[in-house]
């Protein structure tokens, strides 16, 4: 999809209400499943969050109450990305800090009994 196209469309979406938007997603969906060469992905995070929010709207729950909701998934998301990314770089750092040969500088090579 071309910027342009995509800034169009964000523009349209934007003055519309969310229930609204909610509707315009489903129309979305449903073309996507009819017309879609491969299937849209996302992290698995966040198809347990459209899961949720998707669980929500079929339950009929009060659109204020879903964006409530997803806000504080959106949060839990952010920090599990930035917990993951935290983890990535002390991997990274402990890989370069262990002596070449050797798997991992924590682990230390014990004397064998003869």
């Amino acid at each position: 999809m071309n910027q342009i196209l995509r800034d169009r469309l964000q523009r349209k979406l934007e003055v519309l209400s969310e229930e609204k938007a909610y509707q315009v997603l489903d129309y979305i969906e449903f073309l996507e499943s009819k017309y879609a060469e491969r299937p849209a992905g996302a992290a698995p995070f966040q198809k347990v969050a459209e899961t949720l929010e998707d669980t929500l709207r079929a339950g009929r729950v009060p659109v204020n109450i879903i964006r409530g909701t997803m806000d504080a998934v959106g949060k839990a998301g952010r920090f599990l990305e930035k917990m993951a990314a935290a983890g990535r770089a002390a991997v990274e750092e402990a890989s370069k800090q262990a002596p070449a040969g050797t798997p991992s500088a924590a682990v230390e090579e014990k004397p064998r009994a003869e």
